[in-house]
Parts: C-alpha cells; structure tokens; sequence
C-alpha cells in the first residue's frame, strides 16, 4: 500500500513537470492512472479485510 502512495505521489510530481513544461494536461493518462491505482488499493483492502476475517474466525474456534 505504501508502494501504491508513492508511486501516487511521483506520477503527480511528474504530470505538474510536464504540464508547467509543455502546458498541456495528458487527460487521460491521469484518468487511467488513478483508475488502476484505486482498484489496486481496493483489492489490497480486500485481500486484508478477509484475512482479518479468517484470523478473526481462527480466533474464536482456538485454532491456530
């Protein structure tokens, strides 16, 4: 997940060179990218949430 924030972090740092260089905004690049990173982040929590179920569910049964 830290992964995913800078990464965030260094595509926006890029994109603002880009455009105070060329003046241009790449529209859909940006639509693209925040598309992919907000799946990512969401499959992450996901994958998460089930394994805090599956610990959760451990938990109360005594297994290990």
């Amino acid at each position: 997940m830290t992964l995913v924030i800078l990464l965030n972090t260094a595509f926006t740092g890029t994109v603002l060179y880009i455009f105070y260089r060329v003046g241009a905004e790449p529209t859909t690049l940006i639509g693209a990218w925040f598309g992919f990173t907000t799946v990512e982040l969401w499959a992450l929590a996901g994958i998460k949430k089930r394994e805090i179920e599956k610990e959760s569910n451990n938990d109360e049964r005594g297994d290990i």
